[in-house]
């Protein structure tokens, strides 16, 4: 394979890691909260679609359909149940609780599905492009087409509409947006239903990429995606997409040419070094907290 091929295939990859990134990011930035059980999140919808499709023997536009359903309904019964009663609780309180979050969505699947990995049949048709000589898939045009198209729709949402309008006020403060007739928890929880959402457009995009899935799946790629978050600027929708690709690339190319199993070494290393120097990410914003 070619630098081109590397390339491409690391923006593929990092395409996935900016739609999951976009759950962390949503969240964090008007909930002020950390969801690490985001990437169960993740399996789960991939495992409804793989039923849905080999079980059910539905549509492919129809599975997904009920993926992205079960996944909202998912996001806003972990946000009303787990999260909610924890909003004036301390970092390490909210932790726990999302890592007990997901060890139970874990477990759950293991129990219904089993531990060993199961084929996931792509949800994108077959076909390729040849473009410098490379063959580019089906699967790599479409995750990066649909990561850009909802970054788009996602930016016009927040900026454009009311509920986005909300969102942002509530993210500023939530007290002078309730004030203001805003309705916090509503807002909140559709924060978790959009982040969720994408959750499941992020995992069927990932499972046709690489056609498996178990209840591990979405481990390393929600933790990477978080990585992403960070590294563009946790809070930053655009943020969330720069960092995702940029991680893919780096992962990339360090499997190509340095070494697989120092891959994700690398992709962190450069996460710290970049903090290093830019504590808030590429494109987070420093708040002075008055005293």
């Amino acid at each position: 394979m070619s630098f081109f091929s590397y390339f491409v295939s690391g923006i593929s990859l990092g395409s996935i890691y900016a739609l999951i990134a976009l759950g962390y990011t949503m969240v964090y930035g008007i909930a002020k909260m950390l969801n690490f059980a985001h990437g169960d999140v993740i399996m789960i919808g991939g495992y409804v679609a793989f039923t849905a499709i080999t079980t059910m023997q539905f549509p492919v536009w129809l599975s997904i359909c009920i993926s992205i359903l079960a996944c909202i309904i998912l996001g806003v019964v972990i946000e009303k149940i787990a999260y909610k009663p924890l909003r004036n609780a301390t970092p390490l309180a909210i932790l726990i609780t999302a890592i007990g979050v997901s060890y139970l969505l874990q477990n759950v699947a293991l129990l219904i599905f089993g531990s060993a990995a199961k084929s996931f049949t792509s949800v994108v048709p077959k076909f390729s492009v040849e473009l410098g000589g490379v063959s580019i898939t089906g699967e790599t045009i479409v995750t990066i087409a649909v990561a850009v198209l909802i970054v788009i729709c996602l930016s016009i949402f927040i900026n454009k509409t009311k509920s986005g309008r909300a969102m942002l006020a509530v993210s500023e403060d939530k007290g002078a947006a309730q004030l203001m007739g805003i309705n916090v928890n509503s807002t909140i929880s559709l924060t978790f239903a959009i982040g969720s959402g994408l959750a499941a457009v992020a995992s069927v995009l990932l499972c046709s990429t690489y056609p498996q899935i178990s209840p591990y799946t979405g481990a390393m790629p929600g933790i990477k995606a978080f990585t992403a978050a960070v590294f563009g600027g946790i809070g930053s929708i655009p943020g969330a997409m720069i960092g995702g690709v940029v991680l893919g690339i780096i992962e990339s190319l360090s499997k190509a040419y340095i070494s697989s199993e120092l891959s994700d070494a690398i992709v962190f290393g450069v996460l710290i070094i970049v903090l290093l120097v830019r504590p808030t990410g590429l494109f987070g914003k420093k708040f002075n907290e008055k005293v």
